[in-house]
């Protein structure tokens, strides 16, 4: 039950990936605190720049001073520091940083940052951070095996957190067993390749698009068709993608979520315009089309709004196919086209007639009948349906909308490193 899986196939870069990178090293209060000091040495060796935040009881094991001498950089400490705070440290640190490295990450410090705690400096630029998050665990066998401390690593694991060992050893408790903190010279060994495989992905200049949220079709100046899509999938894909290297377009209908930053993005209200704005942002090599696209729009709209009536009938004709135009327009198709299906009843039967029907490479299918995973709700549940029978249907449990764009991002990228 290690989470050392994390670093199977890493092979020795001999590149330096490390060079110019900032890295922002957590230490917190355990017996192995003593190989961050050999860890922040290493680092600068291969060019890194570090700011170090040691907790409380980092202190008793690690001096501020022999920190300091080794990084040349300030020692970040208190989360209310008077001299500092009005700097909001937890903010400008986490955005400073390409990566945040916890080592060693004691059962306390894991079991914080699972809960979401922000009760210290380091969780609670944990909790308000933007960027990847690597731990290296490092505790007693018996803590380390627990049921607690396996659940909150599991958890941190489906937040998309990164883990480096721990391995087994002889402990400075005497005992023997899996919870040593990974060796330093590992834990670079495991930077590098993940500096190295985000290069690799920028290096292909990938180019997304991405729609969400739902469509207004008017019927008159002021009435519409619409339905309850949140947006939230398909933004959380848009920003995943964006985190990992790829050049993404969000195509959105209207939704309340907040704009994402350093995304292009690009605001409809009807099926028409979202048709339009996705052709005009062809060539790309991804679509992954979220969006709960009205299927139908009202064939004749009313300049001035309608008065009210005892009955009234609407005549409705099919709106523009954008998942099947992308799939079948053969010299800017897409190298990858992913559609959505949101189902109510017969999920996976449903989506397996619509990839034949839409020509698409996969559909992601939901039940949006069940309300703590359809619209409008933070979580989802989600089958990967592929039309390359040789790959096997995934389900991809019940978890925040974000770690389901973590999970599918990370299956867009491996089709592309085949």
């Amino acid at each position: 039950s290690s989470c050392n899986f994390s670093t199977i196939g890493i092979q020795i870069n001999k590149m330096n990936y490390l060079k110019n990178k900032k890295i922002l090293l957590i230490i917190t209060g355990g017996i192995a605190a003593y190989k961050s000091l050999e860890l922040i040495r290493l680092l600068k060796n291969n060019g890194s720049e570090i700011k170090t935040v040691l907790t409380k009881s980092g202190k008793e094991f690690v001096t501020t001073l022999s920190i300091t001498s080794l990084t040349q950089n300030k020692v970040y400490e208190e989360l209310f520091d008077s001299n500092s705070e009005a700097e909001m440290d937890h903010i400008t640190l986490s955005r400073w940083c390409d990566v945040i490295l916890v080592a060693p990450a004691t059962a306390n410090s894991i079991s914080k940052f699972s809960y979401g705690n922000a009760e210290d400096l380091a969780s609670t630029l944990v909790l308000a951070s933007d960027k990847k998050v690597i731990l290296v665990p490092a505790m007693n066998v018996r803590m380390w095996m627990h049921q607690a401390t396996q659940e909150n690593i599991s958890k941190l694991l489906n937040y998309g957190y990164l883990c480096v060992g721990p391995e087994i050893g002889e402990m400075a408790c005497g005992e023997y067993g899996e919870g040593k903190m990974s060796e330093p010279t590992k834990i670079i060994e495991f930077l590098n390749n993940f500096f190295s495989e985000l290069e690799k992905i920028s290096k292909k200049k990938l180019k997304a698009i991405v729609t969400s949220g739902p469509t207004k079709e008017y019927i008159d100046p002021v009435r519409y068709i619409s339905n309850n899509s949140s947006g939230k999938q398909g933004y959380e894909i848009a920003k995943s993608l964006l985190k990992k290297g790829v050049e993404t377009t969000l195509i959105t209908g209207p939704t309340n979520l907040s704009d994402p930053k350093n995304l292009k993005l690009i605001k409809i209200q009807t099926a028409e315009e979202m048709y339009e704005e996705t052709k005009k942002n062809l060539p790309a090599d991804i679509a992954v089309c979220a969006a709960a696209v009205g299927d139908f729009k009202i064939s004749k709209f009313q300049k001035t709004k309608i008065k009210k009536q005892d009955k009234i009938n609407l005549e409705l004709e099919k709106n523009k196919d954008i998942l099947n135009y992308l799939s079948t327009h053969n010299s800017l198709r897409p190298k990858l086209v992913i559609g959505f299906a949101a189902e109510t009843n017969n999920i996976i039967e449903n989506a397996e007639a619509k990839i034949s029907k839409k020509y698409c490479d996969w559909i992601i299918a939901n039940d949006v009948s069940k309300s703590k995973i359809g619209f409008d709700s933070d979580f989802n549940e989600v089958a990967i349906i592929y039309k390359d029978k040789n790959i096997k249907n995934e389900l991809i449990s019940k978890r925040k909308k974000s770690e389901i764009a973590e999970e599918i991002t990370k299956r867009i990228l491996e089709n592309f490193n085949t």
